[in-house]
């Protein structure tokens, strides 16, 4: 629009005789793209394992001694939350007994580079169920942070402690997990996802197992169908390869 406003007035002056060519003929101006159409390293279809690779991922990652990366992806991957969720949790938002995980806030950066917490990204929040077997692993996990930090000097029996902290028992640095999850795919040449990868991995393969799209929406927390529709074009080879198993199975020709 500027530009079409100063063309105008240049126009006028050649009309009049002060100048004797706009110089705004020869510029082009950039091509805007649509933000639909930007595509960036956390919605590329690579960005996800399959199931076996999952397995793998966590099977190698809980040989290493770095348990609290093992329950933090374990946590990540079979509960979809956004990174920024779990580096938030605190202790009084899990439910052992009943296998709940209370997801209202999430780790933040602010001004000077300073973490906080807010809400989640969409204002809402979303209890969801666990299974046996990560729960044991986060309980595992607190026990252990007990321990590692009382030689620290930390009491982390309180309600509000964090469930992932740093060595200062205070907010995670959101750029560490980059490290432990490279280390642990270059040591065992393990396919390459970044973290956010787990949360699109948790959802393909709830969709392989069978959920709806409201239960995947739902657990994840997206306020768009369209954002958990996006995912689902996502998913791995392997189920869409049995979508026309599926069929001819059901023709029966």
């Amino acid at each position: 629009m500027v530009k079409a406003y100063a063309a105008k007035v240049l126009d006028f002056a050649i009309k009049r005789g002060y100048i004797q060519t706009n110089p705004f003929a020869h510029v082009d101006m950039p091509v805007t793209t649509s933000k639909k159409a930007i595509v960036t390293d956390e919605d590329e279809a690579e960005n996800f394992y399959t199931r076996e690779q999952l397995i793998r991922f966590l099977s190698c990652l809980e040989t290493e001694s770095n348990y609290k990366a093992y329950a933090l992806f374990r946590l990540l991957a079979f509960s979809g939350m956004r990174k920024g969720e779990a580096l938030a949790l605190t202790w009084n938002d899990l439910d052992f007994i009943t296998n709940e995980l209370r997801i209202n806030k999430a780790l933040s950066r602010g001004k000077d580079n300073q973490l906080y917490v807010k809400s989640t990204k969409t204002g809402v929040a979303r209890t969801i169920k666990m299974d046996d077997k990560t729960m044991a692993v986060l309980k595992a996990w607190k026990k252990k942070q007990k321990q590692d930090y009382l030689v620290l000097g930390f009491n982390t029996l309180q309600p509000k402690q964090l469930v992932f902290s740093n060595e200062h028992n205070e907010y995670m640095q959101p750029t560490k997990t980059r490290k432990w999850i490279l280390h642990v795919q270059n040591k065992y040449d393990l396919g390459t996802i970044i973290t956010h990868g787990l949360r699109h991995t948790h959802c393909s393969l709830l969709f392989e197992a069978g959920a709806n799209l409201k239960e995947v929406q739902d657990r994840l927390g997206h306020s768009d169908v369209q954002t958990t529709m996006n995912i689902y074009a996502h998913v791995t080879k392997k189920a869409k390869e049995e979508a026309i198993l599926k069929f001819a199975s059901y023709i029966e020709m």
